[in-house]
């Protein structure tokens, strides 16, 4: 058995958990109504790897094994896997090599364990707690029906043990497919006189297949009224900002007076809600409280009778009251901003976002007009400095003292891109003229203008005064000159093909100008083709003789194609044409330019019929036949 010194806990129980009706009006399992107190007695059976140590003989008639126990065995240890079908888990608390009693019950019903409580006070309820655990894994399915289930009765006997201060039973525990330990509590009073009881744990079940149990955490706490520790308004706790006083502040210990009848109180404080001291001279039902600066814990310990008050074994412990000292905050501020016109979105405002506080924005440190509520960031729409405002989401707390932030948004020059045209051949000025400004190009130039000739592109960075930059493009284009690849002719057609494709215009006598580089129905001859770049980049010029053979000749003698003639012949340095029949018979042929032949041969007329011609000018031969009609 390990009797502890009294702890403080932190947690209290206000309420029946666990409730169960047993055999007689006695037999009620139940927690303390009111407040408890400090334990004035624990049993956790210890830490450690190894099984054991046995109990005394005094606490328990049952035979202790080292190993998994038998009918009317018990063990102590931190794991409860002691057969192959208990529960693979440790003791209530979780902790590491923790102990607890595992007891598997003896096929004869009765007491399993009994322990003496001392230094109790007279005429004062306590509450009695277990945490008890049916041991017995239900998916083992190692005994039949679900195995015998835990019932175990808990009595309270006087030190005599001859009176029965209370008793109750826990009811069926049947094996579970999970462990899970359940807490049970009994209430007793000490009689007259009493300052001693004696814990009996009975086995309301028989041994064999199932009703196996484990036992952790037994503890006594004295047990007082349900004690509530408030304000005038009735308010439990109370948040108060750093910036604000507390002045004759009163709480109210209110006791609902199921346990004493008149209370007597020692208030407590503390920093941290776990080492209390006592307030000297607190001793009343109200504690005042003036010129607080820290947050702090308050309570009181309440008894009977004004010398046990102090007497944990005797005392209850009322509800825990929190002034909070909330604390201002102050928004950080993400930097003030000064950017360049045009930077889309970089143009808000930024505090660090916290998840403790809120902010809103204004236009002035005091007072002003809101500008924005409940957002870390705020886009300005004008120049001027702004002020972000804290308040706490603990407490509502507003901190007074905004942060100012700056926005200055700085004018840049508005630039746009430029397309420029030249000859090829020439030099044009790119060239932007703003005052107070730092130029580069990327040519490396820092000049406001440059010089250029190559087609492409040229940017300009401009450096305003506060280190704003904006760019522009000048995109050069040249025109080369045109240039005539070809001229062709089909029949009395020409066409004229170019080296490049361009805007250009066609003329043949250097005035009338066509946009088609195609010239129908031409006359023989010597012509000068003109090509016109229309953006001024230039004129082209090449001639050509046009060699117009006609297909056929009337010799009527209506003075209407009445000869065969070849417009265009006399530009050409060599001239040498054959007229035959079908034949091959030579009827005219001649070698100088203008030629002419009037459809007769030796003075006679050739009758209508196609005839054949060999043509050969400047060494290049055209052959072909015409028709005479007459």
């Amino acid at each position: 058995m390990k009797i502890s010194t009294p702890k403080l806990l932190n947690k209290y129980f206000f309420a029946s958990i666990f409730l169960f009706t047993g055999f007689s009006s006695q037999a009620q399992l139940g927690f303390c109504q009111g407040n408890s107190g400090n334990p004035i007695f624990e049993e956790n059976f210890g830490q450690g790897s190894q099984n054991g140590p046995p109990l005394s003989t005094d606490i328990t008639s049952y035979e202790y094994v080292s190993q998994g126990p038998q009918d009317g065995e018990y063990t102590i240890s931190s794991s409860l896997f002691q057969l192959g079908s208990f529960h693979n888990t440790g003791d209530h608390t979780g902790n590491a090599n923790g102990k607890a009693l595992i007891v598997n019950a003896s096929f004869d019903a009765g007491l399993f364990y009994q322990i003496p409580i001392t230094g109790l006070c007279i005429n004062n309820s306590y509450e009695f707690s277990a945490f008890l655990m049916n041991v017995y894994d239900a998916d083992s399915n190692a005994c039949p029906n679900n195995g015998i289930p835990v019932n175990v009765r808990f009595q309270i006997w006087d030190e005599t043990d001859t009176t029965l201060l209370a008793e109750g039973n826990t009811g069926n525990i049947n094996g579970t497919s999970n462990p899970i330990w359940q807490q049970f509590a009994l209430t007793f009073t000490t009689l007259p006189g009493q300052n001693s009881v004696i814990l009996k744990m009975l086995n309301n079940g028989e041994g064999g297949c199932g009703n196996d149990l484990a036992i952790d955490d037994i503890v006594f706490k004295s047990c007082g009224d349900l004690t509530e520790i408030i304000t005038e308004d009735g308010s439990s706790s109370l948040q108060v900002c750093e910036n604000e006083n507390i002045d004759n502040l009163t709480l109210e210990a209110s006791p609902d007076f199921s346990v004493y009848d008149s209370p007597s109180y020692q208030w407590q404080e503390s920093s941290d809600a776990v080492n209390w001291t006592n307030i000297p001279g607190e001793t009343g039902s109200e504690l005042t409280i003036t010129n607080l600066n820290n947050s702090q814990f308050y309570r009181t310990l309440v008894s009977e009778d004004p010398a046990n008050v102090n007497n944990n074994s005797c005392n209850s412990i009322s509800s825990i009251f929190e002034v909070q000292i909330v604390e201002l905050i102050d928004p950080v501020s993400e930097g003030d901003v000064f950017i360049c016109e045009g930077e889309g979105d970089e143009q808000n405002l930024f505090v660090e976002i916290n998840n403790n506080i809120t902010v809103d924005w204004y236009d002035s440190p005091t007072g002003g007009n809101l500008l924005a509520e409940n957002t870390f960031e705020f886009e300005p729409e004008e120049d001027g400095t702004y002020y972000a405002e804290a308040t706490t989401t603990n407490g509502n707390c507003t901190n007074p003292n905004r942060v100012a932030i700056q926005y200055l948004l700085y004018e840049t020059p508005q630039l746009e891109d430029e397309s420029t045209v030249i000859c090829e051949g020439e030099i044009v000025t790119l060239s932007e003229n703003i005052q107070n400004v730092e130029y580069l190009w990327s040519t490396g130039e820092t000049s406001d203008s440059i010089e250029v000739q190559e087609a492409g592109e040229y940017t300009l960075e401009i450096t305003t005064e506060n280190n704003c930059v904006v760019s522009k493009i000048f995109t050069v284009e040249t025109i080369t000159a045109p240039v005539i690849e070809n001229i062709s002719q089909t029949s009395n057609t020409l066409v004229v093909e170019m080296a490049s494709e361009g805007d250009f215009s066609y003329s043949i006598d250097g005035n009338n100008y066509q946009n088609e580089p195609i010239f129908y129905n031409l006359e023989g001859g010597l012509y000068t083709i003109y090509v016109l770049e229309n953006n001024g980049c230039g004129i082209a010029t090449k001639e050509y003789i046009l060699l117009v053979i006609p297909e056929f000749f009337t010799p009527n003698g209506d003075q209407i194609n009445d000869k065969f003639e070849i417009e265009g012949d006399t530009y050409f340095d060599e001239f040498e044409i054959v007229i035959f029949d079908r034949y091959g018979k030579v009827l005219k042929q001649g070698r100088q330019a203008p030629f002419q032949w009037d459809g007769t041969y030796n003075g006679k007329n050739m009758p209508t019929d196609d005839y054949w011609y060999r043509l050969k000018i400047d060494n290049r031969t055209y052959t072909g036949n015409i028709t005479l009609m007459r």
